[in-house]
């Protein structure tokens, strides 16, 4: 089992990148949202400079913000500088187009933008796709090191549904999924990519088909609690984005919010429908994925902690991880508060990458 860490990608931090590369981790994913963190690709850049054995990459490129061309040509770049160790994450973009009070990419657009991207981070043309043309493009001086598009770039889909893990077997080198309770639920979402696979009479092998599971993680000292003060400072950051997802699923879509939201849902709704609806987009991800405002504080229950986050002892998350390798997980990516980041790196690094190896 690989351990990576996802990074709000911070243009002043890249110590953050180059100390998880010397713990050991062996995937560092640059978030894309435009709106509350520094570029993805100027960061990405200083990274990649600063490093050399950890493989680097959008943790995930949006496809509602940058055209493909403009994600394809951003990516070969840091190919350039770190071949062999660059990939590409990318997804509908749930939180970057909200906070601009748009709609992330709907599943045929997102279809699109994959079918399109995907021959120019080989280096080959693709038909792009501007109003009502579809225009023949390719990059044109790949030459003199510009960018490279050799070792191949591997293309890594993000979806939460069938319907998005289908595209990431039509389309993928593998998958970004959100964390599974299980080995059961780790075979669920393989059926949903394998049949996005054969409806596109695609040939899908297991093993070389590389899936990440995004999520957090915190190893308790025997007998602490799971929301114990130090265990809440080092993931609520991550239990209050799922609150913000849950919230624009039910605000755009009507989609009723799961039943492990039932203690806070009344009250969080109350609060954010206290901010004027036409600025209510930026209040939604205050502090997303870093912070938590202390209005929303008491959201962050124990029950909601031990659901999205990786949560136990040493040995307790050692077997829980070795279960979902064994149902085909190929790596966990770890996405703490903003503070306490890096005592998590460290003891996560100490206490179950040195375990792993």
């Amino acid at each position: 089992m690989d351990i990576g860490v996802c990074i709000a990608s911070h243009i002043g931090d890249i110590d953050y990148v180059v100390r998880a590369e010397a713990l050991g981790y062996t995937h560092a994913w640059l978030a894309d949202s435009q709106m509350i963190w520094s570029d993805c690709y100027a960061t990405l850049a200083l990274a990649a400079a600063r490093t050399s054995r950890i493989n680097i990459g959008t943790g995930v490129a949006i496809t509602g913000t940058r055209p493909a061309p403009n994600n394809a040509s951003g990516i070969a770049t840091i190919n350039a500088i770190a071949p062999g160790r660059t990939f590409f994450g990318v997804g509908a973009g749930n939180t970057a187009m909200r906070i601009m009070g748009l709609p992330p990419h709907r599943i045929a657009q997102y279809d699109r933008y994959l079918e399109e991207i995907g021959p120019l981070l080989r280096g080959e043309e693709t038909m792009h796709r501007h109003g009502d043309r579809q225009i023949p493009i390719r990059h044109i001086m790949p030459d003199n090191g510009f960018v490279a598009f050799e070792p191949k770039i591997p293309m890594y889909v993000s979806g939460f549904g069938p319907r998005s893990l289908a595209l990431a077997g039509k389309h993928g080198d593998g998958a970004v999924i959100s964390r599974p309770d299980n080995a059961g639920m780790m075979e669920t979402i393989w059926s949903m990519i394998e049949r996005g696979a054969a409806e596109n009479e695609r040939q899908l092998d297991r093993e070389n088909f590389y899936v990440t599971a995004l999520t957090t993680m915190v190893v308790l000292d025997e007998g602490e609690p799971s929301d114990s003060p130090r265990a809440r400072a080092e993931c609520d950051a991550f239990v209050m984005a799922t609150l913000h997802y849950a919230y624009d699923q039910w605000r755009n879509f009507g989609h009723q919010p799961s039943g492990l939201y039932r203690e806070v849902w009344d009250d969080y709704v109350a609060l954010l429908e206290s901010y004027p609806e036409d600025r209510r987009h930026q209040r939604i991800h205050a502090g997303h994925n870093c912070w938590v405002l202390p209005e929303e504080a008491r959201f962050v229950t124990r029950e909601l902690i031990e659901a999205t986050c990786m949560v136990g002892t040493r040995d307790q998350l050692l077997e829980r991880l070795n279960e979902l390798e064994q149902a085909g997980l190929n790596q966990v990516m770890i996405l703490p508060s903003f503070e306490p980041r890096y005592d998590v790196l460290e003891r996560v690094g100490r206490d179950i990458i040195a375990s792993l190896t």
